[in-house]
């Protein structure tokens, strides 16, 4: 798969503001340290591409994930059932590209409490539009996942969250 490079610049601003079913979620974006990152979700969030979309991942103590597009056309009842039965091809949708790594140039890549991450495949280069928020520290992801996201708000709401809740949209403050 091509790898693709964000047009988006990003200035170090930019606030993502995650509305979920279990509420809201702000981010500070790391775009000084994973521009690429930044620029591809910033691009991805005004596109809508997130709007809808479910958590289909959740690991108690560890992380919770969503952005695959495969749950688009699912309840979050469904998806919750089908992820319980391990079914379903949850985890493997993307966006029709990936991008470069980022955690190997990254000066703060630390997986902390409420962090947002990109999901990948086995290959570094294979982020696309999967994200995780870490549930605690988890310090052994640092050196092979890329954080670009701190959270400012909803800690809390990060904590409540498991799969089959609603992705309802995610907005972008500050965006140039």
């Amino acid at each position: 798969m091509a790898l693709y490079t964000p047009e988006y610049k990003p200035t170090g601003k930019e606030v993502a503001v995650i509305n979920t079913s279990k509420g809201t979620v702000r981010v500070q974006l790391m775009g000084e340290d994973a521009p690429i990152h930044v620029g591809n979700f910033v691009e991805l969030a005004q596109k809508g591409f997130y709007d809808g979309l479910k958590f289909h991942r959740y690991v108690p103590g560890f992380v919770v994930q969503g952005g695959c597009p495969n749950t688009r056309d699912f309840t979050g009842e469904q998806v919750a059932e089908m992820v319980a039965q391990k079914r379903g091809s949850f985890g493997t949708g993307n966006p029709g590209y990936s991008i470069k790594e980022e955690f190997t140039t990254n000066p703060h890549n630390e997986h902390n409490d409420g962090t947002l991450a990109m999901a990948r495949s086995a290959m570094p280069d294979s982020a696309g539009s999967q994200f995780y928020f870490c549930l605690g520290a988890q310090p052994m992801l640092d050196d092979g996942y890329t954080v670009f996201g701190q959270p400012l708000e909803g800690l809390d709401v990060i904590h409540s969250l498991r799969a089959g809740d609603v992705i309802e949209s995610v907005e972008i403050e500050n965006a140039a």
